[in-house]
């Protein structure tokens, strides 16, 4: 029994290797998804300051057209007032006047502000597209390396993973259905030590039993909680012989 333990040590270890590579594969591809989240939303701030934008241009010139009625207002009531005959329609048109001279400045304060707030928005999304140009740049080059280092990695585990198969297909039917539905259910972790009468893979305590029936190795003994195959580091076992 100590032989087939020692097997599903040998394969834990190979496939903990194996997940290593998936998980370096991963973390390339990641930061490739957040270079392109990224840039994807620069892109989408850039499309809501050009809203932004285009919303205050109309507003700039609804107000222009404002602007320019109550010039032509105060033209025309001061053209009226060579023309009018009582004291009440003077008073009527100078009103008027004033008005539409206030409504002159107002309008002419709006559309300065307008001004400067397309002006701020425009830089922002000069600025904001000049990064999504170096930000794009810069992922041609992520992508490139990456599909470089994601095939050296597919390599090393492709031979890993043969290595693998001839380990699996030394092991007994059963404990490799075993390990295998434990590796599943585990995390990928199957088999694991004890250290100092503590599961390594749930770090629950063993009762002493376990621990002696787990460093005598004659079957297969499973973490009571956690049900992982345990086996006793020989390490231990040598510093306590010496």
């Amino acid at each position: 029994m100590k032989e087939e333990l020692l097997k599903l040590i040998n394969l834990q270890a190979i496939d903990s290797e194996i997940a290593g590579f998936d998980h370096a594969i991963a973390n390339h591809r990641t930061t490739i998804a957040n270079r392109e989240q990224s840039i994807a939303d620069k892109e989408e701030a850039i499309v809501a300051l050009k809203n932004r934008i285009e919303l205050l241009n109309q507003k700039q010139r609804e107000t222009k057209a404002e602007h320019e009625d109550a010039g032509a207002r105060v033209k025309d009531r001061q053209n009226k007032m060579m023309q009018v005959q009582t004291s009440r329609e003077h008073q009527a048109l100078l009103k008027e006047i004033e008005d539409n001279k206030k409504l002159l400045k107002d309008t002419e304060d709006r559309i300065l502000q307008f001004i400067e707030q397309i002006e701020q928005l425009e830089q922002e999304a000069t600025e904001l597209e000049n990064l999504c140009a170096g930000e794009r740049q810069l992922l041609a080059e992520e992508v490139d390396n990456v599909d470089k280092e994601v095939k050296r990695i597919e390599g090393a585990k492709k031979s890993v993973a043969s290595r693998r198969d001839k380990e699996a297909a030394t092991l007994e039917a059963s404990h490799l259905k075993r390990y295998s539905m434990l590796l599943v259910k585990r995390d990928g972790l199957a088999v694991v030590a004890i250290n100092e009468s503590v599961c390594q893979g749930c770090y629950m305590t063993l009762p002493p039993q376990r621990v002696i029936e787990v460093r005598r190795a004659d079957k297969l003994n499973l973490c009571p909680t956690c049900q992982r195959i345990l086996y006793y580091p020989e390490e231990e076992d040598s510093a306590d012989g010496a």
